[in-house]
């Protein structure tokens, strides 16, 4: 016999009690994705603690390899979480991720390196990213759920939005402990036997911190007040009842990730070994641009509500198809520091038009028995086919001396999910946010 969970009555809710549950499930996905950047932010300065000396470029290939491997998880991450969050509430999804995430903050933070304990580092290394792997996996379709859910219909993209700036906060977060640590103090050696190990502890903490934060963030209302029985909720034998839906999901994905890594994380990196720029300027650059795409977010989401989702998604398609070969073949044979941060940016602007929303849009596609599920799973295997590997494809091609091919195979993803945006419909004027 199938167990149903009894109608929960909705409890109204006021615009402050809006604001503070987004605020709770913001500030979580802020430090989990702190945690999982800084990794990146820092790779320069650990590479060599884990692999073996040689050629720096093979070095953060290796350290953007097990970066890969993290992102392997996700799906992973997306199908177990998303499964959980669906069965048994958003709030406690949400709590187990950022515990999860902290257990791995702290490991890396300890591991001895490759010359202490040989082969040992970087497999620990490479375990310790999984686990975080599956944690923002979890997190990014719960967090989705959660911020769309608990959103009125009216300001849906403007509150969901703020999922991407958590997320960017983070990174900028990372970047900024970086910048502090390189300007103020600790030495270039410092930081390179000892001093990389700070952001990983700060991160553990934090996401203890966290954990007990979002233990009294308040459960969204349509999974309260929904009657779909247990043993349902979040299956993949429900979930493929959805088939369309789950396809859009994978399209709409693949361009804004591969877009969103190749102008963030990866763009630290290129300023240091195409561009010419120094480690520190690269950072500077890359926060700069950082803070500013972070603010867009809101504003891009608030417009979303007012024009419709589709109309964004097709500026990000056809701006990123047009412009990315230009802006990055520009970026690569400039040295001057505002001409960078420009080119950069004007690439960030485009990429908004995915970022501030997609979250709600993949939330709009499903009903609310599958949704965690629905958004965490086909994104999760999305981002680690596409974006987990952006990095480690454009160093692949940098070593081998055909960067150009990079920008091509970046232009062709956008291109692949502008092809969707077409095909689909508007999901603000189509959700099924509100089908309980």
């Amino acid at each position: 016999m199938q167990t149903i969970i009894p109608a929960t009555p909705i409890k109204p809710q006021t615009k402050a009690d809006r604001i503070r549950s987004i605020i709770g499930g913001s500030l979580g996905n802020l430090v989990e994705w702190y945690d999982w950047y800084a990794y990146s932010a820092f790779a320069l300065y650990f590479a060599g603690t884990f692999f073996p000396e040689g050629d720096q470029t093979v070095q953060l290939l290796n350290a953007t390899g097990v970066f890969a491997v993290g992102f392997l998880m996700r799906p992973i991450g997306g199908w177990v979480m998303g499964t959980y969050a669906d069965k048994h509430g958003r709030k406690a999804a949400l709590t187990l991720s950022v515990l999860m995430m902290s257990i791995g903050s702290f490991i890396i933070a300890i591991i001895p390196g490759y010359k202490q304990i040989g082969v040992a580092a970087p497999i620990i290394l490479t375990l310790s990213r999984m686990l975080q792997g599956i944690s923002v996996g979890g997190e990014y379709g719960t967090s989705a759920t959660y911020l769309s859910e608990m959103a009125g219909r009216k300001h849906r993209g403007f509150y969901s939005s703020f999922q991407y700036v958590t997320l960017i906060a983070g990174q900028l977060i990372a970047l900024g402990v970086l910048v502090l640590l390189q300007q103020a103090f600790l030495t270039n050696a410092q930081l390179y036997t000892w001093g990389w190990r700070i952001p990983f502890a700060i991160g553990a903490v934090l996401a203890i911190s966290v954990m007990y934060l979002r233990r009294s963030l308040q459960e969204s209302v349509v999974l309260t007040n929904h009657h779909q029985p247990i043993s349902t909720r979040g299956t993949i034998k429900e979930l493929v009842k959805h088939p369309k839906a789950v396809l859009t999901v994978v399209g709409l994905t693949i361009g804004g990730t591969v877009a969103f890594y190749t102008f963030t994380t990866y763009m630290q990196k290129f300023l240091v070994i195409t561009s010419g720029f120094s480690k520190s300027q690269a950072t500077l650059i890359s926060a700069l641009t950082l803070v500013l795409f972070m603010l867009l977010q809101p504003l891009f989401g608030m417009l979303s509500d007012k024009i419709g989702r589709k109309p964004m998604l097709m500026a990000f398609g056809i701006g990123g198809t047009l412009a990315t070969v230009p802006i990055l073949a520009a970026l690569g044979q400039t040295r001057d520091f505002w001409t960078a941060f420009t080119l950069i940016m004007a690439a960030l602007i485009i990429t908004s038009g995915y970022t501030s929303i997609n979250a709600v849009v993949k939330a709009e596609l499903f009903p609310a028995h599958v949704r965690a599920l629905g958004v965490g799973f086909p994104y999760g295997l999305a981002v680690s086919i596409f974006g987990g590997t952006a990095e480690p494809l454009a160093l692949v091609f940098k070593n081998e001396n055909h960067q150009e091919w990079f920008y091509w195979y970046v232009t062709a993803c956008v291109f692949l999910s502008l092809i969707v945006y077409m095909a689909m419909k508007d999901t603000k004027r189509h959700s099924k946010i509100e089908d309980v």
